[in-house]
């Protein structure tokens, strides 16, 4: 069972297109005509939720004798709340909640972790708002492969997560108030033995404000061992004393052992995420951009690396440029008025118009008449967040805890 989750990320454009998969073909998806009438041998199902929190056997719906009697429970302030705490193997198939605060400043506040197979340390441990796919906190309406929202009041994440001894998710008040109404289910399928194959699911939040001139933003930190990216939610606030459009740096991805430069790296931020020239709203299997306000400047998109995996065997450190672009002339005057930026390409029409201004020697200044006009990229600074999605090979990653809730908080609300 365990490998047939698994299989919905290795092989679900195959299978959903109707093409021959082989041996891991469609039959290993959910929905697949096989799948829905095989069971694998020893395969348990159970549920975790306040009418039965520990998902044992015969447990559920105990209280007011059997009538709706603890479909929610209040998450004070500071307290932490286990949504699931189990033994043996298998895997989380979906997880599910709603709560009764929904603005994005608490979505923030409030925190999701995971453990597996006793670990001290957290796989995953994010926002809540943010993993779930409600990027700097903002609720929407949306569907994809792996998150959705149905009416923008709810948390759905079907990721499959295997353990082999144990699985344990918590969810943290860090505000200062009490949330009234936490409503969860957590579903598991128990196995008889676990897979010896099977990766662990990781995910982790950081954040820069502002971002450092020059320096790629780290989407995934360097880790180490041996598993695969699955994708991320990134969230933009744009500085209000940049110009121009904040979205022309590459993705890099750099791969067992790549140390200057990335095995893996793209063409441009919307590029990365499947479309072109700028970016709007829209929902797809893989990628989509849920939040795009111009005037307030804030953005948030994802994307998964489901048809087309990224596999590591050693390490692997996910960054992304911090490049914006806008005409010559508005660079030129954005950065005489004090706009921090470094020029670095001219884009006078293609070709041997194309200017690559970082391979000058010496550096010319933006206003060197000998210069073409055209667009013009440059370094510049901004509000970067990510939620980084991964497999690993071991229930620890390394990685720094999360950020407290001050740097997740402040000025998530953009421009004014």
């Amino acid at each position: 069972m365990v490998k047939q989750a698994l299989a919905l990320l290795a092989a679900a454009v195959v299978a959903t297109s109707g093409c021959d998969g082989g041996e891991t073909g469609g039959s290993a998806l959910p929905g697949a005509p096989e799948a829905l009438y095989r069971k694998a041998p020893g395969a348990q199902t159970r549920w975790a939720s306040f009418e039965n929190p520990s998902a044992a056997k015969g447990a559920g719906g105990a209280s007011n004798r059997g009538a709706k009697g603890h479909a929610f429970d209040i998450v004070r302030a500071g307290e932490t709340v286990p949504l699931l705490d189990i033994t043996g193997s298998g895997v989380v198939n979906r997880i599910w909640a709603t709560v009764s605060r929904r603005d994005s400043l608490f979505l923030r506040q409030l925190r999701i972790d995971m453990y597996w197979d006793g670990a001290q340390t957290p796989a995953v441990s994010a926002p809540f708002g943010d993993f779930f796919g409600d990027i700097l906190g903002r609720m929407r309406p949306f569907e994809n492969e792996l998150f959705s929202n149905p009416e923008g009041r709810s948390f759905n994440c079907c990721i499959p997560m295997p353990f082999r001894t144990g699985a344990r998710i918590t969810v943290t008040n860090e505000s200062d108030t009490d949330l009234p109404h936490l409503f969860y289910d957590v579903n598991v399928t128990l196995t008889e033995k676990p897979d010896p194959e099977a990766l662990y699911f990781h995910a982790v939040w950081r954040r820069e404000r502002p971002t450092v001139l020059g320096r790629d933003f780290e989407i995934l930190p360097a880790v180490e061992g041996s598993g695969r990216f699955l994708g991320t939610h990134i969230g933009v606030v744009s500085n209000p004393e940049n110009i121009g459009w904040w979205g022309e740096g590459e993705v890099k991805m750099y791969l067992d052992g790549d140390t200057e430069h990335p095995t893996i790296v793209g063409t441009g931020t919307e590029d990365y995420i499947g479309t072109g020239w700028g970016l709007g709203l829209y929902a797809n299997r893989f990628q989509g951009c849920l939040l795009a306000d111009n005037d307030k400047g804030l953005y948030g998109f994802y994307r998964y690396h489901v048809p087309d995996p990224v596999y590591f065997s050693t390490g692997c450190r996910v960054t992304m440029q911090q490049i914006g672009g806008a005409s010559k002339p508005e660079v030129i005057a954005a950065m005489h008025r004090g706009m921090k930026a470094r020029p670095v390409t001219i884009d006078g029409g293609g070709g041997d118009k194309f200017t690559r201004l970082l391979e000058q020697e010496p550096e010319k200044d933006l206003s060197d008449p000998s210069l073409p006009d055209g667009w013009t990229n440059f370094y510049r600074e901004d509000d970067w967040s990510a939620v980084a999605f991964f497999y690993l090979d071991r229930p620890e990653n390394g990685l720094p805890p999360l950020a407290g809730v001050a740097e997740r908080t402040v000025g998530i609300e953009g421009k004014k």
